[in-house]
């Protein structure tokens, strides 16, 4: 489960990186919402990076981390 739960989060990093959620909104949030499943389990620091691009993404910002 933890190889699945990395795979989501670096996929999430790559789209964020990317700028991918100012083109394509609904897909990036789809997946920090998949990723959101596995909250009990997630560390802090996952949990607020997920956060953060919700913000992002809901926000319409740029992502300059």
């Amino acid at each position: 489960m933890r190889e699945v739960i990395n795979q989501r989060l670096d996929k999430l990093q790559q789209l964020m990186e990317a700028n991918q959620h100012l083109k394509t909104q609904e897909l990036v949030y789809e997946l920090t919402l998949e990723i959101s499943k596995f909250w009990s389990v997630l560390s802090e620091e996952d949990r607020d990076y997920v956060q953060c691009a919700q913000d992002a993404i809901e926000e319409g910002r740029e992502w300059n981390v």
